[in-house]
């Protein structure tokens, strides 16, 4: 089933990285970034790790927990975590519920040949548990950038740019 903006976000318990549970009803109260992404230490779900985690300051400080998930197990996720000095979770959904959950899990295609994979998505969650938006075009570059940009859309009729802090402390303006 397709989510969509609005819809609560499904909860799950799975395992991160360090095989606890992982519960994502637990960060009830707080604003959460899941994203999704194919697999650990590629070029692609590297960039986008690191993009989170060089922001995460500024994340943190818009109230932002960042959870990323993929199909990749516990021990693939420490060693990704270990080799880029991540300081967020990984969950480790071995088992595809939570991708097939979350509607991530889809045939995909790269040279002709088709094989199923997992959909590159971020769903931003407010405290609450609602899913405020659902960024389906990842700039693996820029992502937390991406996330920040969307607080000055949520609840408004029209978006305006935002002054994004940067690790400097000087501010950028989203477009």
């Amino acid at each position: 089933m397709k989510l969509n903006i609005g819809d609560n976000a499904p909860d799950f318990t799975s395992k991160d990285q360090s095989g606890n549970a992982f519960k994502l009803s637990d960060l009830r109260g707080q604003k959460v970034v899941l994203y999704f992404y194919p697999k650990d230490d590629t070029s692609g779900c590297t960039a986008q790790a690191c993009n989170l985690n060089d922001n995460l300051a500024a994340l943190e400080q818009a109230g932002y927990r960042v959870v990323g998930v993929s199909v990749d197990d516990e021990k693939s996720h420490q060693k990704f975590i270990n080799k880029y000095n991540l300081k967020f979770p990984l969950v480790a959904d071995t088992d595809k519920q939570v991708v097939e959950l979350y509607d991530v899990w889809k045939e995909k295609s790269m040279y002709g040949r088709k094989y199923m994979g997992t959909l590159r998505t971020t769903f931003v969650i407010d405290e609450n548990g609602k899913i405020t938006d659902i960024i389906e075009k990842v700039d693996t570059k820029n992502h937390a950038s991406q996330v920040l940009g969307l607080e000055s859309c949520v609840g408004n009729s029209f978006c305006q740019p935002m002054k994004i802090p940067t690790l400097d402390g000087s501010h950028s303006v989203t477009p």
